[in-house]
């Protein structure tokens, strides 16, 4: 009795453990495939993995962050590079502008300057007169100093500008000679100095005119002691 018992007890834990494993299953809920889901929040060295994927198809996916790497850089060294270039222009512009107000403010000065600057003021008496002659003859390049036109003056006209000789062969062939260096009318026009007025009664354009021929005919006025 005993082992039938035992052999009905061992038949119902037979028969009973499948049926049981089929309903356990059968009960057990269904799980959809395992699919593998990224957070657009997920980053892949701070990038997302949109800008991730766009980098590793452009620069492929091996090295793709030193390339960024380079790429970063070569922008970083350009803009530094645009930028130094654009500081040296401006700075080249600057200097010319401020050369270019120096060189206006130089000008201006020398204008003024030669605008301030006063001609020498002559006394009208022979001294002036001798010492106007000689500057004008020094732009000329007349030879002749002072002592030299003093002593001919004194000789031929005491110093008189209105002298006149009415009586030598010049006076007798109706060209009398005129002023402080007694000068004829044709010597005087064949040796005017432009500056001076043409009038040989007037004291410089007359010394002026008579030094010119002198020196045109003896080298200087300093060499002529008598008429001439």
């Amino acid at each position: 009795m005993a082992g039938v018992a035992a052999a009905g007890v061992a038949a119902v834990t037979f028969s009973l453990v499948p049926g049981t494993a089929v309903a356990a299953e059968s009960q057990a809920p269904v799980q959809s495939p395992v699919t593998s889901t990224v957070s657009t929040s997920a980053t892949d060295n701070g990038r997302t993995p949109a800008v991730s994927a766009i980098i590793a198809k452009q620069f492929g996916a091996p090295d793709t962050a030193a390339k960024v790497q380079a790429v970063v850089q070569k922008t970083a060294s350009e803009k530094t590079k645009a930028e130094a270039a654009a500081q040296k222009k401006a700075e080249a512009e600057k200097k010319a502008v401020a050369k270019a107000k120096a060189d206006a403010k130089k000008r201006a000065d020398e204008a003024a300057n030669r605008s301030t600057v006063r001609k020498p003021v002559y006394k009208n008496n022979l001294d002036g007169w001798i010492r106007e002659s000689l500057d004008i003859m020094k732009k000329h390049k007349i030879p002749g100093s002072y002592e030299g036109l003093h002593r001919n003056i004194l000789r031929e006209s005491s110093g008189n500008p209105k002298a006149i000789n009415l009586w030598d062969i010049n006076a007798q062939n109706g060209i009398p000679s005129k002023g402080l260096l007694q000068v004829i009318p044709p010597t005087f026009k064949a040796y005017h100095v432009k500056g001076t007025p043409f009038d040989i009664y007037d004291p410089v354009a007359n010394i002026v005119a008579a030094a010119n021929y002198a020196a045109d005919k003896y080298g200087s006025m300093d060499n002529v002691n008598s008429a001439y």
